[in-house]
């Protein structure tokens, strides 16, 4: 099987390494063009380029693919994975057997931009990844094969993504060769079970301590490695600090929501506790503005925390 392999995020990475090492033979890589990045804003390839390069896989980097890019390699098959560009219509009929992508999710939960996030910021049980034909409407191709995985009650965005990534890719490769030996089998999506992952915004990091712990637990995790939970501190004027790891306690001590408690204990280590609209809050990992993370202790040794401060909107 001849395939043609579109991709470009740390997600893509696994898949395409699994596919270098199975018998389909990647004919070519599409990747997105070298972007700016780190404070030099040096041009920087890709992961799935650097990938491929190491491979000795052709490299393309078109600013927008077209379907005469892909049929000069005469491929049976494209595998997407994370591109981040649109595929035509046209694009989806050049190769025999057309697009499978590789979808983090189960669907039809959560199509769209965010799906890992999004299970987490919901609070699903499980998560999953899903090998779909890919079709003109957004994630609404039949679906080939799918895989569940439950969220732990520590697992964060970026420890989600890595999972789904690794054994995605194993998924994926199996789906391939059950395809060529005419042994996979397609199911149509359920539309009246459709939910939608829309794209993580800036401002829904803010915190709103009303909230109940388990719920604030959630989005920190879910909103860890970006955008960070953040909430206003008292007497710190720079700018909002980050929160990258707290522990939810669902009985409280009657403080007002916000309300920095002293410090406390937790099954992960000591932190800051904080009020919440219902129950506690221990802050487990902070960042102040311009500064590195630190534990929740090391913060308290060097940043205001007496108990009566008041977080966010009261600060």
């Amino acid at each position: 099987m001849r395939a043609v392999f579109f991709g470009t995020s740390e997600f893509a990475v696994p898949t395409l390494r699994a596919l270098t090492a199975s018998p389909v033979e990647v004919a070519a890589v599409f990747t997105q063009p070298d972007r700016p990045a780190g404070r030099g804003r040096r041009l920087t390839p890709s992961p799935v380029k650097a990938c491929a390069l190491e491979a000795g896989l052709p490299v393309l980097q078109p600013e927008r693919i077209r379907s005469t890019d892909v049929a000069e390699f005469r491929p049976d098959l494209g595998i997407v994975a994370a591109y981040g560009q649109i595929l035509g219509r046209k694009l989806l009929n050049v190769p025999r057997l057309g697009l499978l992508n590789l979808h983090p999710s189960l669907l039809p939960r959560w199509r769209g931009a965010a799906p890992i996030q999004r299970a987490l910021l919901e609070g699903d049980a499980e998560t999953g990844v899903c090998v779909m034909r890919v079709a003109s409407e957004l994630d609404a191709g039949a679906v080939l094969a799918r895989r569940s995985l439950p969220i732990g009650p520590r697992d964060t965005s970026g420890s989600l993504h890595d999972k789904l990534a690794e054994f995605g890719a194993g998924q994926m490769v199996a789906t391939l060769l059950a395809l060529e030996k005419g042994e996979a089998t397609e199911e149509p999506q359920d539309e009246s079970l459709v939910t939608y992952a829309e794209k993580l915004q800036k401002d829904e990091a803010k915190l709103d301590w009303r909230l109940p712990a388990s719920r604030l637990d959630r989005l920190i995790r879910g909103l860890n490695p970006w955008p960070v939970a953040e909430t206003s501190w008292p007497e710190i004027e720079n700018g909002p600090v980050r929160i990258w790891r707290a522990w939810p306690v669902a009985e409280g001590s009657g403080g007002a929501p916000g309300e920095v408690l002293g410090l406390g204990e937790s099954p992960e280590g000591a932190g800051i506790r904080v009020a919440t609209g219902e129950g506690e809050l221990v802050i487990l990992e902070i960042q102040p503005p311009g500064k590195k993370n630190m534990d929740g202790g090391a913060f308290a040794r060097g940043y205001p925390c007496r108990p009566g401060l008041v977080l966010g909107e009261g600060a």
